[in-house]
């Protein structure tokens, strides 16, 4: 169901700036009025993106484009982002230049960079639509893609499968991690099994307010796989052992009990 439309008074602000006309001091005040008025007449029931803009710049559809980045936009049908593709005369620019921007200099120099948005120098170009994600990279725990180092193609192939490890790639969502954060993916003797279903049971890779980018704080978020059914008060039973005084130590992984969260090679219970 659509959202109703705001109630249109073109009648009456005519008759408003008539009046306003006969006194000056109301003029001011009719600028104002006639903006929201006439922003009231035009709004709609939904959220609208605008691809980049580059100054003196033009759409020329994703042929021009082919010609010489070829590879990328045969394969681009079958990305994540080419089911989005928009097709007829009036939606060239919902190609390649929905993301990268209006492409006619770009093409007419040869392909010089600052001729083109490119989303590996700034995240914006991802941002415009992924709304939610650019908020969770300003939470106070997350990767840096404010400074540069790093940006969302890092993680991620906008052209083919964008989400890693999704559709017909053999590779986990936990290798993207891994091949950065090469200590936590080696293979232990006693490996920790929330490791087995991925990074991400445990992180929030775009940004949280933990420490780590974890998705809970303290020992909470290990009680979400080790809980246990409590059957006498005053304890705490987790594996079968009471652990009512080690919680208010701190985390699980701080209080000198098990250290070693991503896997141990001589400890089951990983704890170094």
């Amino acid at each position: 169901m659509k959202a109703p439309h705001a109630p249109c008074f073109k009648d009456t602000l005519g008759k408003f700036v008539a009046v306003a006309g006969r006194h000056k001091k109301l003029l001011s005040l009719t600028s104002v009025v006639a903006a929201i008025i006439f922003s009231s007449c035009v709004s709609v029931p939904h959220a609208v993106l605008v691809p980049p803009r580059i100054a003196g710049a033009e759409f020329v559809g994703m042929q021009e484009c082919a010609m010489c980045h070829e590879d990328l936009v045969e394969g681009f049908e079958w990305s994540t982002h080419g089911t989005l593709i928009a097709h007829g005369d009036e939606s060239m620019h919902l190609g390649c230049e929905a993301c990268h921007g209006p492409g006619s200099l770009h093409a007419e120099s040869g392909g010089m960079p600052n001729t083109i948005v490119n989303p590996v120098n700034s995240a914006e170009a991802c941002f415009q639509c992924h709304l939610e994600t650019r908020g969770s990279f300003h939470l106070p725990y997350g990767h840096d893609m404010h400074s540069g180092n790093m940006s969302c193609t890092n993680c991620h192939d906008p052209h083919g499968d964008a989400s890693a490890g999704g559709g017909m790639a053999l590779a986990s969502a936990s290798d993207t991690c891994i091949s950065c954060h090469q200590a936590q993916g080696n293979h232990y003797v006693f490996r920790h099994e929330a490791t087995q279903d991925g990074c991400t049971v445990c992180h929030s890779p775009h940004g949280s307010v933990n420490d780590k980018m974890l998705k809970s704080a303290n020992a909470s978020l290990c009680l979400q796989c080790h809980f246990q059914q409590q059957t006498s008060s005053g304890q705490i039973l987790i594996g079968g052992r009471d652990h009512a005084n080690f919680l208010p130590r701190g985390t699980c992984w701080t209080a000198g009990c098990h250290e070693a969260v991503h896997g141990s090679n001589i400890s089951s219970s990983l704890r170094y």
